[in-house]
């Protein structure tokens, strides 16, 4: 092998060299197209079926998680709840129950007294005994059908609560599909999405699979702030190629505080390798 030939074969490695680098820079510096949507859209219906009476929220109020939405109409309902509140708050019966019991076993104690001094034959004190046991009998039947009203009145303070309907998670409200006086069954109520965080969409060459990975960071820049650029962080990156397009799906979560990027918008992307 000639030193010329040598050069030469030396030259084009640097050259190849060179060129997959330059490549290997514009690989990581590319942008890509994507979309920035919610995290999550809601549904929000009704567990029990029956006619609206309130909506609290209308189109692009923000909701918090738990807040009440929507109520239905519970007059039934809240009668039942009262009544079980009256019930479950009678002490009078315990406290006469009491009394018996404790008349019951005083008497018990001064018939043994005379029962010891032979002043009476045991079937009185048999019978003094038998009225202590009953009367105790009886405080405790009247202490269990307090604990039975207490507790009839939590499944009607549950069942007063499925009126109510609250926001799952913490969003705002995409649209109102119902209004009051309308009967629902299983249909929803309103649309809520959550923006904080969002989701972002990106499909990519299948020439970077295996060069992202989870955890991984990319600037996004909104079509809305094309100045503004934001920090998202790669939470999916798909398994499986698109043979037809030779592409690959990848998810980021872009932090949204106070909800001031709107979801729905195009974006462009760069990964920071």
């Amino acid at each position: 092998m000639t030193a010329e030939y040598k050069r030469t074969i030396a030259g084009v490695a640097a050259v190849l060299a060179a060129l997959w680098v330059a490549e290997a820079g514009a690989n990581s510096a590319a942008t890509f197209d994507c979309v920035i949507q919610p995290t999550e859209f809601v549904e929000l219906s009704s567990s029990v079926p029956g006619i609206i009476d309130t909506i609290a929220v209308d189109r692009s109020d923000p909701v918090e998680k738990g807040q009440e939405v929507a109520r239905l109409k519970s007059d039934v309902e809240q009668a039942q709840v009262d009544l079980s509140k009256q019930r479950a708050g009678f002490d009078s019966e315990i406290e006469s129950k009491r009394a018996s019991l404790a008349f019951a076993r005083r008497s018990q104690q001064r018939t043994q007294k005379l029962f010891n001094k032979k002043a009476v034959p045991f079937h009185v004190l048999d019978e003094a005994k038998t009225d202590a046991i009953l009367a105790a009998t009886e405080l405790s039947t009247a202490q269990q059908n307090k604990r039975m009203a207490e507790l009839e009145l939590e499944r009607a303070e549950a069942t007063l609560a499925l009126r109510t309907v609250r926001s799952p998670i913490s969003g705002v409200v995409v649209e109102r599909l119902k209004a009051p006086g309308e009967f629902i069954e299983d249909t929803p109520i309103l649309r809520i999405a959550q923006l904080d965080p969002l989701r972002v969409e990106v499909i990519v060459p299948v020439g970077r699979f295996g060069t992202i990975k989870d955890g991984m960071r990319a600037e996004v820049t909104p079509e809305l702030a094309r100045k503004r650029k934001y920090i998202a962080q790669v939470t999916i990156v798909d398994k499986v190629v698109d043979a037809a397009s030779g592409t690959f799906g990848v998810r980021l979560e872009l932090p949204n505080p106070g909800n001031f990027i709107p979801g729905g918008l195009r974006c462009s992307l760069t990964f920071l390798d």
